[in-house]
Protein backbone atom coordinates (compact mmCIF):
# COMPACT_ATOMS: atom_id res chain seq x y z
CA UNK A 1 0.00 0.00 0.00
CA UNK A 2 1.68 3.51 -0.93
CA UNK A 3 -1.00 6.03 0.88
CA UNK A 4 1.79 9.48 0.44
CA UNK A 5 3.27 9.79 -2.94
CA UNK A 6 6.58 11.66 -3.20
CA UNK A 7 7.08 14.48 -5.73
CA UNK A 8 10.88 12.96 -6.11
CA UNK A 9 11.78 10.95 -8.67
CA UNK A 10 12.45 7.52 -7.84
CA UNK A 11 15.69 7.28 -8.00
CA UNK A 12 16.05 10.16 -5.74
CA UNK A 13 12.95 8.97 -3.67
CA UNK A 14 15.30 5.44 -3.07
CA UNK A 15 18.35 7.27 -2.46
CA UNK A 16 16.62 9.55 -0.15
CA UNK A 17 14.60 6.62 1.57
CA UNK A 18 18.00 4.61 2.54
CA UNK A 19 19.46 7.60 4.25
CA UNK A 20 16.03 8.65 5.92
CA UNK A 21 15.96 5.05 7.04
CA UNK A 22 19.46 4.08 8.06
CA UNK A 23 19.54 7.55 10.31
CA UNK A 24 16.59 6.58 11.94
CA UNK A 25 17.59 3.31 12.57
CA UNK A 26 21.18 5.47 14.48
CA UNK A 27 19.34 7.66 16.11
CA UNK A 28 17.08 4.73 17.71
CA UNK A 29 20.29 3.09 19.02
CA UNK A 30 21.73 5.94 19.91
CA UNK A 31 19.00 6.69 22.44
CA UNK A 32 18.85 3.48 23.83
CA UNK A 33 22.71 3.20 24.08
CA UNK A 34 22.58 6.04 26.00
CA UNK A 35 20.25 5.08 28.31
CA UNK A 36 21.65 1.75 28.90
CA UNK A 37 25.07 3.25 29.80
CA UNK A 38 23.16 6.04 31.60
CA UNK A 39 20.97 3.06 33.80
CA UNK A 40 24.59 1.44 34.43
CA UNK A 41 27.12 4.85 35.06
CA UNK A 42 29.19 4.82 38.45
CA UNK A 43 31.63 6.59 39.81
CA UNK A 44 32.72 10.34 41.45
CA UNK A 45 31.36 11.58 38.43
CA UNK A 46 27.85 9.81 38.39
CA UNK A 47 25.47 12.80 38.37
CA UNK A 48 26.47 14.93 35.67
CA UNK A 49 27.36 12.01 33.65
CA UNK A 50 23.69 10.64 34.31
CA UNK A 51 21.62 13.89 33.18
CA UNK A 52 24.55 14.85 30.43
CA UNK A 53 23.17 10.96 28.85
CA UNK A 54 19.74 12.02 29.11
CA UNK A 55 19.95 15.13 27.22
CA UNK A 56 21.36 12.73 24.28
CA UNK A 57 18.17 10.49 25.07
CA UNK A 58 16.04 13.67 24.45
CA UNK A 59 17.83 14.99 21.47
CA UNK A 60 17.85 11.53 19.55
CA UNK A 61 14.51 10.68 20.70
CA UNK A 62 13.22 14.25 19.31
CA UNK A 63 15.90 13.90 16.48
CA UNK A 64 14.31 10.33 15.36
CA UNK A 65 10.82 11.11 15.44
CA UNK A 66 11.78 14.15 13.37
CA UNK A 67 13.43 11.67 10.77
CA UNK A 68 10.22 9.84 10.62
CA UNK A 69 8.10 12.31 10.18
CA UNK A 70 10.14 13.39 7.14
CA UNK A 71 10.03 9.72 5.55
CA UNK A 72 6.39 9.64 6.16
CA UNK A 73 5.85 13.01 4.28
CA UNK A 74 7.81 11.38 0.99
CA UNK A 75 5.64 8.54 1.38
CA UNK A 76 8.80 6.31 3.02
CA UNK A 77 6.77 4.24 5.94
CA UNK A 78 9.52 4.31 8.24
CA UNK A 79 10.45 1.11 10.13
CA UNK A 80 11.83 1.53 13.93
CA UNK A 81 11.00 -1.89 15.38
CA UNK A 82 13.26 -3.38 17.86
CA UNK A 83 14.80 -5.86 15.25
CA UNK A 84 15.07 -3.71 12.39
CA UNK A 85 17.56 -1.35 14.76
CA UNK A 86 19.28 -3.97 16.08
CA UNK A 87 20.51 -5.64 12.83
CA UNK A 88 20.61 -2.44 11.16
CA UNK A 89 22.41 -0.08 13.19
CA UNK A 90 26.17 1.29 12.39
CA UNK A 91 26.73 2.62 15.89
CA UNK A 92 28.29 -0.52 17.64
CA UNK A 93 27.91 -2.04 20.91
CA UNK A 94 28.48 -1.47 24.70
CA UNK A 95 28.92 -3.61 27.24
CA UNK A 96 26.24 -4.57 29.36
CA UNK A 97 26.46 -4.18 33.20
CA UNK A 98 27.86 -1.56 35.11
CA UNK A 99 29.68 1.09 33.71
CA UNK A 100 32.78 3.73 35.43
CA UNK A 101 32.20 7.01 34.71
CA UNK A 102 35.53 7.24 32.37
CA UNK A 103 34.68 4.19 30.24
CA UNK A 104 30.68 5.75 29.82
CA UNK A 105 32.73 8.88 28.49
CA UNK A 106 34.82 7.33 26.43
CA UNK A 107 32.23 4.93 24.89
CA UNK A 108 29.83 7.91 24.60
CA UNK A 109 32.54 9.25 22.14
CA UNK A 110 32.81 6.46 20.63
CA UNK A 111 28.98 6.11 19.57
CA UNK A 112 28.84 9.71 18.79
CA UNK A 113 31.32 9.50 16.43
CA UNK A 114 29.85 6.80 14.79
CA UNK A 115 26.90 8.49 14.29
CA UNK A 116 28.40 11.81 13.51
CA UNK A 117 30.20 9.63 10.66
CA UNK A 118 27.06 8.22 8.98
CA UNK A 119 25.32 11.39 9.25
CA UNK A 120 27.62 13.41 7.52
CA UNK A 121 27.47 10.61 4.65
CA UNK A 122 23.68 11.19 4.44
CA UNK A 123 24.27 15.01 4.05
CA UNK A 124 26.21 13.69 1.20
CA UNK A 125 24.13 11.69 -0.43
CA UNK A 126 20.96 13.70 -0.03
CA UNK A 127 22.62 17.34 -1.35
CA UNK A 128 21.43 16.36 -4.98
CA UNK A 129 18.03 14.48 -4.73
CA UNK A 130 16.47 16.14 -1.67
CA UNK A 131 18.14 19.51 0.20
CA UNK A 132 15.12 19.73 2.43
CA UNK A 133 16.57 16.14 3.84
CA UNK A 134 20.32 16.98 3.94
CA UNK A 135 19.03 20.21 5.57
CA UNK A 136 17.53 17.80 8.84
CA UNK A 137 20.73 15.72 8.10
CA UNK A 138 22.90 19.25 9.22
CA UNK A 139 20.51 20.06 11.76
CA UNK A 140 20.92 16.77 13.46
CA UNK A 141 24.69 16.35 12.64
CA UNK A 142 25.41 19.79 14.37
CA UNK A 143 23.39 18.39 17.31
CA UNK A 144 25.38 15.64 17.82
CA UNK A 145 28.36 16.55 17.45
CA UNK A 146 28.00 19.37 19.88
CA UNK A 147 27.17 16.72 22.25
CA UNK A 148 30.22 14.92 20.94
CA UNK A 149 32.50 17.82 21.86
CA UNK A 150 30.53 17.91 25.72
CA UNK A 151 31.60 14.39 26.09
CA UNK A 152 35.26 14.38 24.79
CA UNK A 153 35.65 17.99 27.07
CA UNK A 154 34.40 15.20 30.08
CA UNK A 155 37.12 12.71 29.30
CA UNK A 156 40.03 15.36 29.61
Amino acid sequence: MNVVKSSLPDADLKIVAEALQSALVDLIDLSLVAKQIHWNVVGPRFRSIHLQLDDVVTSARAHSDTVAERASALGISPDGRAGTVASGSGLGAVEPGWTKDTDAVGAMVRVLAAAITRMRERITATDEPDPVSQDMFITITADLEKHHWMFQAENQ
